[in-house]
């Protein structure tokens, strides 16, 4: 059976840099035999985590909106590939908004130890890819947290970082020399490599 690979773009502008990134990736991922699907954000209404705590008992948000939609994805998915412009040195609000309502699934997790995925030992990765236009050698690091626990949450292995720093006009990615190649190999990788790195693999390009 082929890997399921959900690539979720989370940046407010549309084919902007973190969002071909993305594309590139899952074009990867695809042809290492992924079977690939494209989310952008823009397509769903969701409200933020309400912090009721109602999902302690279930595991489960009980507000329903969009999110159930993306619930579902997360949960069925193989591999996740989550992409996100830096805005105030973190993960874009669109995306954040996600991520705080995956609190259910950090309880299903955490509170109540229940496995994500009915299939025992189910191979779960997740990868991460931002962007920012800053110099700042700590631009990536508030991301990288995030999305460590944001993993974990889903009970997946962090297996990739893909950050490239010094990028702020839209679409200014196609013009960099190795960003979209470096994106198709580390979309390949979540794939293809037999096992997951033991720790999140770093890659960043200037």
């Amino acid at each position: 059976m082929s890997v399921k690979v959900l690539g979720i773009s989370s940046s407010p502008r549309v084919e902007g840099n973190s969002d071909l990134l993305l594309r590139a990736a899952l074009e990867g991922a695809a042809s290492a035999g992924g079977r690939t699907e494209y989310v952008n954000l823009h397509d769903y209404s969701f409200a933020p985590c309400r912090a009721c705590d109602a999902c302690w008992q279930t595991g489960a948000c009980r507000w329903q909106d969009d999110y159930q939609e993306l619930y579902t994805k997360l949960v069925d998915t193989d591999r996740l590939i989550f992409a996100t412009g830096i805005q105030f040195m973190g993960v874009c609000a669109q995306g954040k908004t996600l991520i705080d309502r995956c609190q259910c699934l950090w309880a299903r997790t955490h509170v109540l130890k229940q496995p994500i995925s009915s299939e025992d030992e189910r191979d779960r990765r997740g990868m991460a890819i931002a962007v920012g236009g800053s110099r700042s050698e700590k631009m990536f690091d508030a991301v990288r947290m995030t999305m460590h626990y944001f993993f974990d949450a889903l009970q997946m292995k962090h297996s990739y970082n893909f950050f490239v720093n010094q990028m702020d006009a839209k679409g200014a990615i196609m013009e960099h020399p190795t960003a979209l190649s470096e994106a198709r190999r580390l979309g390949g990788l979540l794939v293809s490599e037999p096992q997951a790195p033991d720790r999140a693999v770093d890659v960043e390009l200037f």
